[in-house]
Order: structure tokens, then sequence, then C-alpha cells
């Protein structure tokens, strides 16, 4: 029984720590007039920026016409222990945010959060964090163009998805069905691909509700 305790306890103590960490990936919809709410979406990085610690990880990157690329990532980070070198990262983090926001010159022609959430769910698998959170900055109006092909199935095992500022389009105006579809469509699809939740958060001067229940 002894050997069987001690390896148990030497298991837990060489247990990884990622597991207790938690990794979160932003992607920024720079489609058309939504570009113009850049503001906004600098406004959450740096709240996560004050948020996360030592062992957590952030991305940050663009939705464009085709979003599937490691090449869209506009700043990526896994925050190390020692604080000072922290505070340094999160310095050079908020930076390249301020630079891509800064150099942001029009919107793009269409969205592809498709891609944008399957590049997402990559890197979040591939940093072991116990917490997996993709935080989609977007009206949530997929518009692709002919050759873009993601009428498939994806996989968000073990991720949650979270869609921030959802602003209301034209159409939706004339018709809110229109805006409560959408909403519908990208809650059933991300649900059916295995995703642990699905949240629409347009109050943006709470995001704490968000990831106060970290686990």
């Amino acid at each position: 029984m002894i050997p069987v305790l001690l390896l148990s306890l030497l298991s837990a103590s060489c247990a990884d720590p990622r597991t207790h960490a938690q990794a979160i990936y932003m992607l920024v919809d720079t489609s058309g007039t939504y570009s113009q709410e850049l503001d906004k979406a600098q406004r959450i990085v740096s709240y996560l920026l004050g948020s996360l610690k030592s062992g957590d990880s952030l991305a940050v990157a663009r939705v464009k016409s085709r979003s599937f690329s490691e090449k869209d990532i506009i700043a990526k980070t896994t925050f190390a222990k020692d604080p000072m070198q922290v505070n340094a990262q999160k310095r050079a983090f908020a930076d390249k945010v301020g630079t891509f926001k800064a150099e942001m010159k029009k919107g793009s022609a269409y969205t592809d959060i498709t891609g944008g959430i399957i590049q997402a769910a990559e890197f979040l698998n591939e940093t072991g964090a116990g917490q997996k959170t993709i935080l989609i900055f977007s009206d949530m109006q997929e518009e692709l163009d002919y050759k873009t092909v993601r009428d498939f199935p994806i996989d968000l095992k073990g991720i949650r998805i979270i869609a921030l500022n959802v602003t209301k389009l034209t159409t939706d105006n004339v018709d809110p069905r229109r805006y409560l579809g959408r909403l519908e469509w990208w809650e059933k699809r991300t649900r059916v691909a295995g995703a642990t939740d699905w949240k629409v958060v347009n109050d943006l001067e709470h995001l704490e509700r968000i990831f106060r229940n970290r686990g």
C-alpha cells in the first residue's frame, strides 16, 4: 500500500501546472465598418492583460477575408513565472496591439469567422491550459468569397466561446429576427462542435463577470 500511496503523491506533485492555467484567444473582426470598433477591442485587451497571471496564455488575432493563418495573429504570449518578466511581456503585448490599431487603414472585404475559430482552437489546445476561451469581437456576420470553403464540422471540445460587442446591422434593425437567428445559428454550430459554453456579452463595462469563475 505504501508504494502505491507514494506513487500517487509523486504523480500529484508532478502534475502539469498548465492544467490550472487559462488560455484566451481573442478574434477581432476587421471587416467593413466593424473595423471602427477597434477602440473597444483595445480596451478589452487592456483588461485581459491586467487580469491574467503567470502561466496563463493570451493571443489576439484579426478576422479578415481568410483567417486560418498564424500570420493573422497580432500578438501572443504565455506569461512567465517572474513578475518583472510578466510586466515586460504585458507591455510588449499592449504595444503590438496598439501598433496594429494605429496602422489599420481599412476593413477587409470579407469575414472568415470560422477560419479564425479553427486557428484559435489549435492555439488553445497547444497551450495545455485547463480553461480555454475564444473571445469573438464581431457582429458575427460571416461573409466568405466563393473560393473559401468553411462548410464542414469543426472541433471545439473543451473550449468555451464568448461573442463580444455583437453590434446590430442595418438589416437587423429592419427585422430583429435576423440578429436573433444569426446568434442562434452560431450557438448551435459551436455546441455541436463540442464547445463547453456559448455566451453573448455586449456589456463591456463588466468583463469581470466572464472570468470570475476561473477554474
